[in-house]
């Protein structure tokens, strides 16, 4: 048997004061320490763990890694002392990347506490995060927004008020777990499209959190919010800052120390260049009210009336009085109309005002605010909903509308609320509003014409002028994009048939008839002809960009379009004549290395037409391997300048292989996924890899909508810091999102045939990898997040023959617990209940034989996926004896924000993929377990190897030892497992 030389992996907790690293101290120093995640696990006895215990005084069981890159296993004498450089001898150390498999690690994971994932992974996550850009409204410079690393768990340890649906940090009064911005860097945009040195935006505290940081129309003013960490941990409240762009010098814009912004709906708006409406706090609100210490009486809700109220599994509902008075107290505003020349103004009396919209010409405010009666039953977005329309200098002028609380809106999808919705004003006018109103009471199981209503009306009617009708629509209204009297585009659709209509218009014109523009499937993305770009106005609103082109009268606009092809996505811009129908590609994205998109007209200062010869657009260009770059491309001759230069945020990965295959599912249905190889890695010479294939199912309607290729084989391989791309630093093949169409074509239900449909299309992936030799057919692992993460449950349920193991975070396990609809089905439990029952993992615990591990965020706030999902689906899983490990992260929601959660996460992950998927411990001990039916001289079948990525060389070796019989340990780990199955055989009985 050949031994390999391997290196020791130190834990965070191994480390020296004097060698840790300064990003960790956090872990140590900061008082109090966050609590560890919550660790349940079961684990059945294995010939592994009966060896590991019986024989720890004798050998190690480590994973090495060999000279072509693959794992490979070994028995070693205990003689042999880890670290030394003995390899004349025989002796070995343990690898910083495989000593998950060690059994000093095992005894920690088991004992709780944060970990820390390997340093190939750890490097990649905590890279420094590129800033966010923003162009000015003149197009004339950049701002840099720098973004933060991930943040420390006592971020999100701060105390947070659940209410109505949303969650509030009461101490800064605004939404809870708010990301911000760390500084502000302006550039200026030169004539031959490079940037000018950067100006850093000066005067900030020390320790600033920026947020809401917005230009002023002309361009000379940026607004921000400022908070900052105070002596006991906790963020202040907000302050609205203002910083002049010429001199980048920041300065708060109340003179009054006691004024603080509201943010817990809405925060401020420009009204003019020099004027911000803010939602202030109240001055005279007081100290929050006190939850009573013998309740007045019991908790009630009732339906004496008999309606119909369906809703989905809304979290952080208002469970009592109490609640209501703490919501209002946390989201009552003031609204201040505040000058840059310091000079305030109240505006309105205090409200719960959800949303600020001035008018094109910032003669009005729309302003929208929510007031009681509040439910039990739904968030705050369904309560009593008023909007008024205002003068910009604060005069009252009238109600809009004041909708009832909407507790019975339909589950069915395209359901609206009923009344007046979707008050916009006309981008393309001074203070025109127009809005829609359902014509089915908002229920789509009502079959009517029309269905919608589109009507328009002046801000200030003259002589009790009516609203007109400017449009009527059959399926639901989506949108208006605006240009002018003579265009508009109006967009409606229906959810069940995936049918999505684009209507032109003139609203200006009662004598033009409507006419259907494009009628299509929202599902085929191989015929969408593009959106229409914007142009911005000197308003600062933005329509429909017109285009002409030299000595040509025709009137044309530009469709921006995703290209999707069989091939993958080409981006295109065309000009198109609305009149004939007739285009002109006038750009294409590469297709041969780079993926290049449209982003937005940089040549839009001016109103009306825009000359084809003098447009310049934005752009965005990468690669596989190149990360995403800006440009400026001009007509006519189409040069591009690069704008930005941001660095590869990890070059460790610079050289990783991506392929878009397809591959074709048992009924013929086309499939599509991303492979993604290691860097330098060839099948051919290193055999095949342990694969990890993550995953999320959608609905479809169409087997060839389902089938269409979707991405584009030249995109950056994006890394989030959960993503399962960061295994490809573990030299694993990931199978990338593989569409697992659930079709559901003419009047049947996809879901009727999920779990067949699920399994089948996973049946085709897996059948893939193996056939082009990436992935070993006994090392494939499954994985998902949410939606995600039952599928997985469910494969490992009815295709266990697929997987090694599954990891699944944030999941829902149990439909009867989402009785009324989840994800895309909008059935209740009572009209499909065998559908619900037969796609439940939750139901078939008793078929999950493969591990899986759990992972779950305390205090998921997600819509169905409540944290008890995790924790029933463990406890019956452990009540049938499956391998099965649950991680509960404290404070995280449905996603992981803090760098501990995210490090542990990614730990569980890795050495649950090294210990069942590379070194498949729970296949070998599945193969043990048949062969202990024979005779102990069987030599029947080979045994599956316990290695990482091993080939047939190790297999033999480790079939040699068992035919052989030359290892006393051997015949020891049998003995003690005979003993362990026993003895567990006794405790079950």
């Amino acid at each position: 048997m050949r031994l390999h030389k391997v290196y020791h992996r130190f834990s965070l907790l191994s480390l020296s004061s004097s060698s840790r690293p300064h990003h960790h101290l956090s872990l140590f120093l900061s008082p109090p320490s966050p609590p560890p995640p919550i660790l349940s696990a079961l684990r059945t006895p294995t010939p592994t763990t009966a060896f590991r215990r019986s024989a720890r005084r004798r050998c190690h069981l480590v994973v090495a890694a060999s000279s072509t890159g693959k794992m490979t296993a070994g028995l070693v004498a205990i003689e042999a002392v880890p670290g030394e450089d003995t390899s004349s001898n025989g002796a070995v150390s343990i690898t910083p990347n495989d000593a998950a498999v060690a059994e000093y690690e095992e005894d920690s994971a088991l004992a709780g506490g944060y970990q820390l994932p390997p340093p190939e992974i750890r490097s990649i996550v905590d890279s420094p995060p590129i800033p966010a850009i923003s162009f000015s409204p003149r197009r004339d410079k950049i701002l840099y927004l720098k973004r933060r690393a991930l943040p420390p768990l006592a971020d999100l340890a701060r105390p947070e008020e659940k209410l109505a649906g949303i969650r509030i940090d009461g101490k800064c009064n605004t939404r809870s777990r708010m990301s911000y911005y760390t500084g502000i860097g302006i550039h200026q945009l030169m004539d031959d499209g490079t940037i000018g040195p950067e100006k850093e935006v000066h005067g900030l505290p020390d320790g600033a959190k920026i947020n809401f940081v917005s230009w002023s129309n002309d361009a000379q003013h940026l607004s921000f919010s400022i908070r900052v960490d105070e002596e006991d941990g906790s963020s202040s409240k907000l302050r609205v800052w203002i910083a002049d762009v010429e001199s980048g010098e920041a300065r708060p814009l109340f003179q009054s120390s006691d004024i603080y912004l509201n943010a817990v709906f809405d925060n401020f708006v420009w009204v003019d260049d020099s004027t911000l409406l803010v939602c202030t706090i109240p001055l005279s609100r007081g100290d929050p009210p006190k939850k009573p210490f013998v309740p007045s009486g019991p908790k009630i809700q009732a339906n004496e009336q008999k309606n119909v109220i369906q809703a989905r599994t809304f979290q952080d509902l208002l469970k009592d009085k109490y609640d209501e008075d703490l919501f209002d107290y946390y989201a009552t505003s003031q609204l201040v109309l505040a000058s840059l020349d310091g000079t305030t103004k109240r505006f309105g009396p205090p409200s719960v005002y959800t949303s600020l919209d001035p008018s094109p010409d910032h003669r009005y405010i729309l302003v929208r605010s929510i007031h009681r009666p509040y439910s039990f039953t739904v968030p705050c977005g369904r309560f009593p909903k008023k909007v008024d329309l205002w003068t910009a200098d604060g005069q009252f002028v009238r109600e809009l509308c004041d909708l009832p609380l909407a507790e019975d809106i339909p589950i069915a999808h395209s359901s609206v609320r009923k009344g007046m919705r979707s008050i916009n004003w006309r981008a393309d006018k001074p203070s025109t509003l127009y809005w829609a109103e359902t014509q089915d009471g908002g229920d789509a199981k009502v079959e009517v014409s029309p269905r919608d209503i589109i009507y328009t009306q002046a801000a200030e009617p003259i002589d009790g002028e009516q609203p007109t009708i400017l449009h009527k629509l059959d399926l639901r209204y989506g949108g208006i994009s605006w240009c002018n009297n003579s265009l508009a585009l109006v967009y409606e659709s229906w959810y069940k048939t995936r049918r999505t209509r684009t209507w032109v218009i003139s609203p200006g014109s009662e004598d033009v008839s409507p006419r259907i523009l494009f009628d299509r499937s929202s599902e085929d993305v191989y015929s969408d002809p593009g959106s229409p770009m914007l142009r911005r106005t000197i308003n600062g609103t933005y329509v429909i960009a017109t285009i002409k082109k030299e000595n040509d009268d025709t009137t044309y606009i530009l469709l921006n379009g995703s290209g999707a092809t069989p091939q993958g996505n080409v981006p295109f811009l065309d000009l198109f004549d609305i009149n004939t129908g007739s285009k002109e590609r006038i750009w294409e994205s590469d297709k041969e290395k780079y993926y290049e998109t449209v982003v937005a007209l940089i040549s839009d200062q001016n109103d009306g037409y825009l000359n084809l010869n003098e447009m310049k657009i934005l752009t965005s260009k990468e690669s596989k391997t190149e990360n995403t770059q800006y440009f400026i491309q001009s007509w006519p001759d189409k040069k591009a300048w690069q704008v930005t230069n941001f660095p590869h945020p990890y070059p460790q990965l610079a050289s990783l292989q991506k392929e878009m295959i397809r591959y074709q599912r048992m009924d013929g249905v086309q499939l599509t996924a991303t492979l993604y190889l290691p860097p330098g890695y060839d099948p051919s010479k290193d055999g095949p890899l342990p694969c990890l294939i993550w995953s999320y199912p959608g609905e479809f309607k169409s087997k060839d909508a389902a089938g269409q290729v979707r991405g584009s084989p030249n995109e950056f391989a994006g890394i989030g810091p959960t993503s399962p791309l960061l295994w490809l630093a573990r030299r694993f093949a990931i199978l990338s999102g593989p569409t697992i169409p659930i079709i559901g074509e003419g009047n049947e239900e996809a879901n009727d045939r999920y779990v067949e449909q699920l399994v089948s299309s996973a049946q085709a992936a897996v059948d893939e990898v193996i056939r082009r030799g990436v992935a070993h057919p006994d090392k494939i692992a499954i994985g998902g997040h949410s939606y995600g993460a039952f599928m997985t449950a469910n494969l490992l349920a009815h295709a266990p023959h697929l997987f090694s193991c599954g990891i699944a975070r944030s999941g829902a396990y149990n439909r009867t617990l989402t009785p009324f609809g989840f994800q895309n089905e909008d059935r209740t439990l009572w009209e499909a209940t065998s559908t619900y029952v037969e796609m439940s993992p939750f139901i078939a615990a008793n078929k999950i034989k493969k591990p899986i591990l759990l992972i779950h965020g305390e205090e998921d706030s997600n819509s169905g996926t409540l944290t008890m999902q995790s924790e029933r689906f463990f406890n019956a899983l452990k009540g049938h004896g499956a391998l099965c490990r649950l991680v509960i992260l404290p404070y995280e929601s449905h996603g992981y924000a803090a760098r501990e959660s995210i490090m542990h996460t990614l730990w569980e992950t890795d050495r649950w993929l090294h210990k069942y998927c590379v070194q498949n411990v729970a296949g070998a001990n599945d193969t043990l377990n048949k062969d202990d039916s024979k005779e102990d001289n069987s030599s029947d079948g080979k045994a599956v190897s316990a290695t990482g990525g091993g080939g047939a060389e190790v297999d033999n070796q480790w079939h040699d030892l068992k035919t052989k019989q030359k290892s006393s340990l051997y015949h020891e780990m049998k003995v003690m497992r005979r003993r362990r199955v026993r003895c567990l055989a006794e405790w079950r009985c």
